[in-house]
């Protein structure tokens, strides 16, 4: 077995061949924990081996996070630098890459008034529009990866002191991600295969509508014309391919933002931000949420909601089994990146161009109507379990499954 060292160094690898797919000369973008250092020491050294120009780290901080938001103005929280923004911006147009190792704390701003968090979440997405339509349209590389943050790790193992709570959680990430594999970039190659067939068999049927039954759960989602199911590996427009989330077990693609209809339960909390949302469930009609109830975190999501039009409507539906070796696992990770891996989910706001025909050529106009859904946010949650039911019904209204019971049926079984 290797030692941790050793498994350190192959998440590096992983995260820089198979996450961003490095090119030589390409500048690279960290983002990531203070508490990080030591891995984003390895994942510079390695991509300078690898023939980068350049590595930009922009450090997070918890503790200094949690004092801004705690005591800084309102004027100053609700506004996000233009030059930070600009920055990335000619960066990205420069073609770097981005890693975002991913290791949030749940609780971090759970005593903060929701509308403060929520002003700030829009002064940063507004200043980051034209950066994230970099990302979301696959103009450059870009992958988030996950580290076990001491606050993180201690709200999965609460009763472990915080040095065996990280131990055990990378114990997880390494098995989640195929670390813990005679050879993890070959692993990543076979399941990538996996899910293109898996995306494949789904274009082919090019379903109009999917319907979803389960406990909580009686909702209608009308998929756009000419949608395109993605899944593992994406290409970049340059014709690079590359992972942008480890680990990915979804299979996704884009809901007509006007074409969804009755009501979904989540079957996980919410991070949003510091803020966990538990136990909520949505009604829409045409679409939009008409109405929204939480058993906690109910003014998160009704901020959440409130971000611009778009977020009252749907931009992903993604399909995982409960074979996921995340939802195998037996935890609930109160981190996005993983729990969306674990569970069939939907996300809230703007949608992916790359999910539909020639999308990321078409106009704005042309993007609405064709029910494309823009937003500043794009928040995805839970909603499968080993209850949930899912037909895909057919242009001339026939019907045929696609999940029952949680996983894959009739023709989509492997």
């Amino acid at each position: 077995m290797n030692t941790f060292q050793e498994q350190l160094e192959q998440y590096a690898d992983v995260a820089l061949q198979k996450g961003i797919n490095i090119q030589e000369g390409q500048g690279v973008i960290i983002n990531a924990p203070i508490e990080a250092s030591d891995f984003v020491h390895i994942l510079t050294a390695k991509a300078y081996g690898r023939g980068a120009k350049d590595v930009y780290v922009q450090w997070g901080d918890n503790v200094l996070t949690y004092m801004k938001m705690k005591n800084a103005s309102e004027e100053v929280i609700s506004n996000f630098p233009r030059w930070r923004a600009q920055g990335l911006e000619e960066m990205a147009k420069d073609g770097y890459s981005v890693v975002n190792v991913y290791g949030p704390d749940p609780d971090l701003l759970k005593d903060i008034d929701s509308e403060r968090v929520a002003k700030a979440n829009k002064a940063s997405a507004e200043a980051l529009t034209t950066y994230r339509d970099y990302i979301m349209e696959d103009k450059i590389t870009w992958t988030i990866v996950a580290f076990p943050h001491p606050d993180w790790a201690k709200k999965l193992f609460p009763n472990d002191p915080v040095p065996l709570a990280q131990d055990k959680l990378w114990e997880q990430i390494f098995h989640i991600t195929r670390i813990d594999r005679k050879d993890p970039l070959k692993a990543w190659d076979e399941h990538n295969e996996q899910l293109r067939q898996a995306r494949e068999r789904l274009n082919k049927k090019q379903f109009k509508k999917l319907h979803y039954k389960a406990p909580g759960t009686d909702l209608t989602i009308e998929l756009v014309n000419d949608h395109v199911w993605a899944g593992g590996a994406a290409e970049s427009t340059d014709g690079v391919t590359f992972n942008p989330n480890m680990p990915t077990e979804e299979v996704f693609t884009m809901p007509h933002k006007y074409g969804v209809n009755g009501t979904v339960r989540s079957t996980m909390p919410l991070n949003y931000d510091g803020n966990l949302i538990e136990d909520f469930s949505l009604t829409f009609e045409d679409g939009k949420v008409v109405d929204y109830q939480a058993e906690s975190g109910e003014e998160s999501l009704k901020y959440l909601l409130e971000t611009d039009e778009g977020a009252k409507r749907l931009g992903e539906v993604a399909l995982v089994p409960v074979e996921s070796p995340i939802s195998q696992s037996g935890h609930v990770f109160y981190n996005t990146l993983f729990d969306e891996n674990a569970s069939c989910h939907i996300a809230l706001g703007k949608a992916y161009p790359t999910n539909v025909k020639d999308g990321t050529s078409m106009s704005e106009e042309q993007r609405d109507e064709h029910g494309v859904n823009d937003s500043l946010v794009h928040e995805d949650f839970m909603i499968g379990s080993a209850e949930l039911d899912i037909d895909g019904e057919h242009e001339d209204g026939t019907y045929e499954p696609v999940f029952r019971n949680g996983t894959w049926a009739g023709d989509f079984k492997k």
